[in-house]
């Protein structure tokens, strides 16, 4: 750092000398409240500058050079520099700084802080560990390391893991000592956080029952493993913060069912009403058999299918008005070779709007929507005006091109105007991984262990209370 600013120095010297040779006359620099000795003829663009090239470490030391310094190193904009040039996006790191520091409990009751010390930030980040993170995921798990760009591996979720007659904590166990072995890690050395599907949708008793079991023996089985930090979130919250939203409506267009979750201020609005509509993504792909099936189309699995729905499938923006064109498209399948889809490229979706062209008895994913936005109306919750009007997509088949736009057309034809008005629908931000990003999110927030998670410590004293240990994240 000294010789940095030597050269620095020596640099601005033989510059001024030069200048007044040539009869310029000498720069005319503003004052500053602290001196910083030679350094006081340096504008504090260039004194930015500096710090900027020495790095946060450096930078950091500096501060302890003087009161000037200090002022220097301190200023937001330096520390703002930083963090934009780090590993994860700038504006992640705003949302999650400026909307999940607080942690579940209090984000409910408390707004977002007005101002933030974005060096103390950078200072907290820094030191926050890598997280193991796992997506339940309803079709197949994804997990993965928090400082990592994406996933690193798949399998099945944890509902579907194992001999699904064994009792749920011995397939617990059995699911994650899997993927602490697949990552080679120890499970006592990083804390965990894990996505829980959406199950058990009712505010019910019975139902909330059930989802405090789930609940407490994922808590339990990681506890057992000697997890020094848990934290475990529903899937729908995490796919809405990764959208970088606090509040919406969550359209979760599962494996097997598709999920409309209201959800404010990080919390699941059950008392409003989750709707669970009764078919998902393996419909859609199942339609698709079908369809090429009449056609004469050969095809070897159902891994094929899908692989044409993610890359010719959308969604008509007016069905009828479709039926009247022919648009073909090929894609060419690894060891199968070359398809070619016409009219199936949209037919195959429209199950989502109007199930009963698949012979599926069941709401139109549409209606199921609008119920939800409509319940959320009437509920006259006034933290948050319009809170419901924020319609967030998520999971692989959510990612057909077309539908934000169609679900959006068909919720205003639905809905009254006064309601309707302002809302929008967004795609999924990260496909079929969006509640995997949301985690990231989290676990890579400055307050993540203290705001967020569950220490072995805490659970043995609540155990020793003998009351449940276990927040409720979802």
């Amino acid at each position: 750092m000294a010789m940095l600013l030597k050269k620095v120095w020596e640099s601005m010297l033989s510059r001024s000398g030069s200048t007044s040779n040539s009869g310029r006359g000498s720069l005319d620099f503003p004052a500053r409240p602290f001196s910083m000795g030679a350094f006081d003829q340096l504008p504090t663009d260039v004194l930015m500058q500096i710090l900027r090239m020495l790095g946060p470490r450096d930078a950091a030391k500096a501060r302890a050079v003087c009161w000037a310094w200090k002022s220097l190193a301190s200023d937001n904009m330096l520390w703002i520099f930083f963090l934009h040039n780090g590993k994860e996006p700038w504006d992640s790191v705003v949302f999650a700084e400026s909307h999940l520091r607080v942690g579940f409990r209090s984000m409910m009751y408390l707004d977002p802080p007005s101002e933030l010390s974005f060096m103390h930030t950078y200072a907290q980040r820094e030191n926050v560990p890598g997280t193991i993170i796992i997506d339940g995921g309803s079709g197949y798990c994804k997990y993965g390391w928090s400082k990592f760009s994406s996933p690193s591996g798949r399998c099945a979720t944890f509902l579907e893991f194992g001999n699904i007659e064994s009792p749920m904590h011995s397939r617990l166990r059995h699911f994650f000592t899997t993927i602490y072995t697949r990552m080679q890690v120890k499970p006592p050395t990083q804390p965990i956080i894990v996505s829980i599907p959406i199950c058990h949708s009712d505010d019910t008793e019975s139902a909330r029952a059930s989802r405090r079991q789930l609940r407490e023996a994922i808590y339990a089985v990681l506890a057992d493993l000697n997890a020094p930090s848990i934290c475990a979130v529903d899937q729908a919250v995490l796919a809405l913060y990764a959208s970088k939203r606090t509040s919406g409506i969550v359209v979760n267009i599962g494996f097997h069912v598709t999920s409309v979750v209201p959800i404010l201020r990080g919390k699941v609005m059950r008392e409003v009403g989750v709707e669970i509509v009764g078919q998902g993504a393996l419909k859609v792909t199942g339609f698709l058999r079908e369809l090429m099936q009449q056609r004469g189309i050969a095809f070897e699995s159902l891994y094929t299918v899908r692989t044409l729905k993610e890359k010719l499938c959308y969604v008509a923006a007016d069905y009828e008005a479709e039926l009247r064109k022919d648009n073909p498209a090929s894609f060419e399948v690894a060891g199968e070779g070359w398809f070619t889809l016409s009219k199936e490229r949209f037919q195959a979706a429209e199950i989502l709007f109007q199930p009963h062209i698949g012979g599926v008895r069941a709401m139109g994913l549409h209606r199921a929507v609008a119920l939800c936005v409509d319940h959320c109306a009437a509920s006259e919750i006034a933290i948050d005006d319009g809170w419901y009007k924020t319609v967030v997509l998520t999971g692989g088949t959510a990612c057909l091109p077309g539908l934000p736009e169609r679900l959006e057309n068909e919720l205003r034809k639905l809905l009254e105007p006064s309601i309707s008005d302002g809302i929008k629908v967004l795609p999924p931000s990260h496909g079929a991984d969006s509640a995997w990003f949301g985690a990231k999110l989290i676990s890579n927030v400055s307050t993540f262990l203290q705001a967020w998670c569950v220490d072995k410590k805490q659970l043995r004293q609540r155990y020793r209370r003998n009351a449940s240990p276990y927040p409720i994240a979802w």
